[in-house]
């Protein structure tokens, strides 16, 4: 039978596998040949990536690889897969939105992203549409061109809310991304460029057949919802949290809080609220402690843990509170 293990980090105290000081390696995983030996794959996800406004100064000083202390670069370097949430178009094409927060980052930069190891990132959040259906589209090709998978965003809805494969071995691996959220100024049209926003209904009914089609598949669902700067689900996330479980899922990660909230199980299966930022220019202490999320698959179990993330001018650190 399927077992799913989790080593929650609720207490910053209670973590495994995480460090003390800033560039140590994040913990001791085994080679990457090794791992294939033994027939598992890690999967790491992180919180919110921005590459533009206090971000876009610190690379201007600094270059992009200076964001990537050696303890995310180590944490990066054990694993199969890494999906970061991009929290900013990236491209050239300038197209504002008009809204409040309008984001663009400068797609030369995502060279960097790949070179330090991402190799997913997911556009299915409430910044990508900043510079409008153009600049989404051609985010999207600039995710594929710097070697990369996007997530959560296609030519039309159909395309947007296909479950990503992440990795086949030693099972399948898929990513289901959702927003929840509604987007300011712009319009839902299902059949132009856009974010996955498909009803929960139609969700929920999507990781059912996908999860009848593809039995021994990890279903992992990343939805971008919830209050900013808060460190509680409400009760409908909760419910709504439930229900994907309900239908099939193995576990949630998500985001858009910008902070660290909430880690909850239900029957079995672990519900990260908010993993926070992780790339990110936002100072306060609320905003500053994040985490990552890794998962470590084998052929008749799933392990999750939390890795504690402590932002400093931008840069994100694997800590572990003394």
């Amino acid at each position: 039978m399927k077992r799913f293990s989790i080593a929650l980090a609720v207490s910053w105290l209670a973590v495994l596998s995480a460090v003390s000081g800033n560039d140590t390696p994040a913990h001791t995983s085994r080679s990457h040949t090794a791992r294939k030996d033994a027939k598992e794959s890690v999967i790491t996800f992180t919180g919110d990536i921005l590459l533009d406004r206090g971000v876009r100064q610190f690379i201007n000083r600094h270059g992009a690889d200076a964001l990537f202390s050696r303890g995310i670069d180590s944490v990066f370097s054990h694993s199969d897969v890494v999906v970061g949430n991009l929290e900013c178009p990236a491209t050239h094409i300038r197209q504002p939105v008009q809204k409040r927060f309008i984001f663009r980052a400068d797609p030369e930069h995502l060279a960097t992203l790949r070179k330090h190891g991402l190799t997913h990132l997911n556009l299915c959040n409430n910044h990508s549409i900043d510079q409008g259906r153009e600049g989404l589209s051609d985010t999207r090709r600039n995710v594929i061109r710097a070697g990369m998978t996007p997530v959560g965003a296609g030519r039309n809805m159909q395309e947007a809310a296909q479950p990503v494969l992440l990795t086949r071995t030693p099972r399948r691996v898929w990513l289901v991304a959702s927003l929840r959220l509604a987007l300011e100024n712009y319009a839902y049209l299902t059949d132009r460029a856009c974010v996955s926003q498909e009803p929960m209904d139609s969700l929920i009914l999507r990781i059912r057949r996908l999860k009848k089609s593809d039995p021994t598949a990890i279903v992992i669902v990343s939805l971008h919802w919830g209050g900013e700067h808060t460190l509680k689900p409400v009760a409908q996330q909760r419910f709504e949290a439930h229900r994907l479980i309900d239908a099939g899922a193995d576990a949630l990660v998500c985001h858009h809080t910008h902070t660290l909230q909430t880690v909850e199980h239900y029957r079995g299966r672990p519900v990260y609220y908010s993993i926070g930022n992780f790339i990110f220019d936002q100072q306060k202490p609320l905003n500053s402690r994040a985490a990552m999320v890794q998962f470590t698959v084998r052929a008749d179990t799933v392990f999750s843990k939390m890795l504690p993330v402590q932002i400093r001018n931008c840069v994100p650190y694997v800590t572990v509170r003394k």
